[in-house]
């Protein structure tokens, strides 16, 4: 189905409302990708490469100190655009190894009710 705006009956607000389209959405026109944007991935792109470890908040004060003038939602949304994130240590890194022993805690059940000596009998 498509709106008809010149349509004698139904006004384009009743059109929407049948289709169960936001009116908003029909009168809304993308502007697409400016010049600026695409500048800025490609420089993205160019230090990704040299310092893929860089996340938003490097690759940002990066950019500024270059010169340009941006803010870190604008560059996040971009590197997320082009697919890009930053190299770092994940999660679980510690995870035991399956084949090493696992040594049990031998104090686990012990009342300790007061400081021992070094050296003293226990």
């Amino acid at each position: 189905m498509m709106i008809e705006p010149e349509h004698k009956r139904i006004s384009i607000s009743r059109q929407c409302v049948l289709l169960g389209l936001p009116r908003a959405s029909y009168y809304y026109a993308s502007k697409g990708d400016d010049r600026y944007n695409q500048l800025m991935m490609n420089m993205i792109d160019e230090q990704f490469t040299k310092t893929p470890f860089y996340g938003v908040p490097r690759m940002t004060a990066w950019l500024r100190r270059e010169g340009q003038d941006v803010n870190p939602k604008r560059i996040r949304r971009l590197m997320r655009r082009m697919g890009l994130e930053a190299i770092y240590p994940k999660k679980k890194l510690s995870k035991a190894h399956p084949g090493h022993k696992k040594y049990p805690y031998l104090l686990r059940d012990v009342v300790i009710d007061r400081p021992i000596r070094p050296g003293a009998p226990i």
